[in-house]
C-alpha cells in the first residue's frame, strides 16, 4: 500500500480518534491528502464531492424517510404493535416477542435503524419497564431488532450500497427478505429464552375478534412493502419511484382513510426528514470523495493482490471482510462504511466471483451488528436514551442477540442460496 493511502487512513483514524464528525473527519483527511502530495487540483475535491451525490437512485433516501415520518405520523406505528400484539397473544415474554415483531413490520416502512428504534421504542420500551422487563435486555432488543429491521427492504442501507456499486436495487430488496426473517427468528428466540429464564410477563390472551380488528387497522401499513418491492420487481417504477409513491400513498391513508394526519404533522415530518436527509447525504459526498482518493492510490488492487497470495477459497475472503466490517463497525457508521469500503472490495469481488447482491446483504448485516456495538453502537444509544439507563447497563444481554445475529450472517456465508434464491426466482 502507498504511503498516500496509509497517510490519508492515518489523518482519518486521528479525527476519529478525538470524536470529530465521521463527514467532516473525510473530508479534512482528504484535503490533508491533496495538501501534502498535490496529486490533483484542490477544486478536484469539491467536484468529486458533488460527484458522489449525483445518482438519480439517492433521491429516494430522503423521499423513503419522509413517507416512514408520514406513516407514523398517522398512527401506524401504534397499529403495527397493536397487531403484533394480538398475534402473539399472552406467551411467555410476549411483550419481548411483540417488540421485535414490531421493528420487523415497521422496518419495511422506514428504511431506517435509528428510526425504527425511536417509533418503536418510544411506544414499547416504558410498558416493558411496567410489566418487569429488565432495562438492559429491552434497549438491547429494541436496538438490536431496529438495526436488523434495515435489511428488510426498503432499506437506506441497501439503496447506498446499489448506487456505489452500480447493483440492482430491486435484487437488493428481494435478496434482504429472507435474511432479515431469519434475523428476527433468532431475536425471537433469545427473547422467549431470556423471558422464561426470568419469568418475564406476556401479554393479553388471544383473541380472534382482537386479531382481526388489528389487522383491518393495520392493513393499509402491510401493504406497503407489497407495493414498494412488488412494484419494483414487476418493472412499474424504480427504487425512487417507489419512495414517491409510498409517499403518495401515506398522504391518503392518512387523511382519507385514518383522518388522523393534519397540515402541521406534515410540516413536522418535512422538517425531520430535511434534517435526517442532510446528516445522510453530507456523509454520502464526504465518503464518495474518500473513497475517490483509495482508488487512485490503487487500494483496491492491493487489497485484491494480498487476499489472492493469501487464499484462493472464496468463504474464507468472505470471512475475512467480515472480520473487519466488524471492526469497523464497532466505531463508524454504517454509511461511510459502505461508502468506503464498497468500491475497494469490488474487484476483490470479481476476482473471485462472488455475487455483489450476496455481499451487499452480509455488508448490512456486519453494520446491523456494528449499530449495536459500544462504542458508537447509534441504534443501541438511541434505544439507551429512550430508556433512560447507560450503554453499560446493556452488555450482558446484548452478547446474546449479537451471537445469534452473528451466527444468521455466518449461516448465510456458507448458504449463499438463502440470500440469493429469490432475486434469481421471482420475476
Amino acid at each position: 500500500m502507498s504511503m498516500g493511502a496509509l497517510f490519508l487512513m492515518g489523518v482519518f483514524t486521528v479525527t476519529v480518534l478525538i470524536d470529530m464528525p465521521i463527514a467532516f473527519g473525510l473530508v479534512l483527511s482528504c484535503l490533508a491528502y491533496l495538501a501534502v502530495y498535490d496529486t490533483a487540483p484542490m477544486m478536484l475535491a469539491a467536484q468529486q464531492y458533488v460527484a458522489g451525490l449525483d445518482s438519480f437512485t439517492l433521491l429516494a433516501i430522503p423521499l423513503f424517510i419522509l413517507a416512514a415520518q408520514l406513516m407514523n405520523g398517522a398512527g401506524l406505528t401504534q397499529r403495527i404493535v397493536r397487531l403484533c400484539a394480538a398475534i402473539v397473544g399472552d406467551i411467555r415474554g410476549g411483550l419481548a416477542v411483540v417488540a421485535v415483531l414490531a421493528c420487523m413490520m415497521f422496518g419495511a416502512l422506514s428504511g431506517s435503524g435509528v428510526a425504527d428504534v425511536i417509533a418503536i421504542g418510544s411506544l414499547l420500551l416504558p410498558a416493558m419497564a411496567r410489566s418487569g422487563y429488565d432495562k438492559g435486555f429491552s434497549c438491547a432488543l429494541v436496538g438490536s431488532a431496529g438495526a436488523a429491521s434495515t435489511i428488510i427492504p426498503p432499506s437506506i442501507v441497501l439503496i447506498v450500497y446499489g448506487t456505489i456499486t452500480d447493483t440492482s436495487v430491486g435484487k437488493l430488496f428481494l435478496a434482504g427478505i429472507i435474511p432479515g426473517i431469519l434475523l428476527g427468528i433468532s431475536l425471537i428466540v433469545v427473547a422467549i429464552w431470556q423471558a422464561r429464564k426470568y419469568n418475564w410477563a406476556g401479554g393479553d390472551p388471544f383473541s380472534w375478534a382482537e386479531l382481526r380488528s388489528a389487522l383491518a387497522g393495520a392493513l393499509p401499513a402491510l401493504m406497503v412493502p407489497v407495493l414498494i418491492v412488488g412494484g419494483i420487481r414487476m418493472g412499474v417504477f424504480t427504487a425512487t419511484e417507489a419512495a414517491s409513491s409510498a409517499i403518495v400513498y401515506a398522504l391518503l391513508v392518512g387523511f382519507f382513510w385514518y383522518r388522523s394526519l393534519t397540515l402541521r404533522t406534515v410540516w413536522e415530518s418535512l422538517k425531520s426528514t430535511g434534517e435526517g436527509s442532510a446528516a445522510i447525504l453530507l456523509l454520502i459526498g464526504a465518503s464518495g470523495l474518500f473513497a475517490w482518493i483509495l482508488v487512485a492510490e490503487q487500494v483496491p488492487q492491493a487489497l485484491s493482490q494480498m487476499l489472492v497470495h493469501f487464499t484462493d477459497s472464496k468463504t474464507a475472503v468472505l470471512l475475512i471482510l467480515t472480520v473487519v466490517l466488524l471492526l469497523l463497525g464497532t466505531f463508524m457508521e454504517a454509511i461511510p462504511v459502505i461508502i468506503i469500503v464498497a468500491p475497494v472490495v469490488m474487484p476483490v469481488l470479481a476476482h473471485y466471483n462472488i455475487d455483489p447482491v450476496h455481499f451487499g446483504i452480509l455488508l448490512s448485516i456486519n453494520m446491523a451488528i456494528g449499530a449495536n456495538t459500544p462504542p458508537v453502537g447509534v441504534d443501541l444509544m438511541a434505544a439507551c436514551k429512550i430508556g433512560g439507563i447507560n450503554m453499560m447497563q446493556t452488555l450482558r444481554p446484548l452478547t446474546w442477540m449479537m451471537l445469534a445475529m452473528t451466527a444468521v450472517m455466518l449461516l448465510l456465508t456458507f448458504v449463499p442460496e438463502l440470500v440469493l434464491y429469490l432475486p434469481r426466482h421471482v420475476q
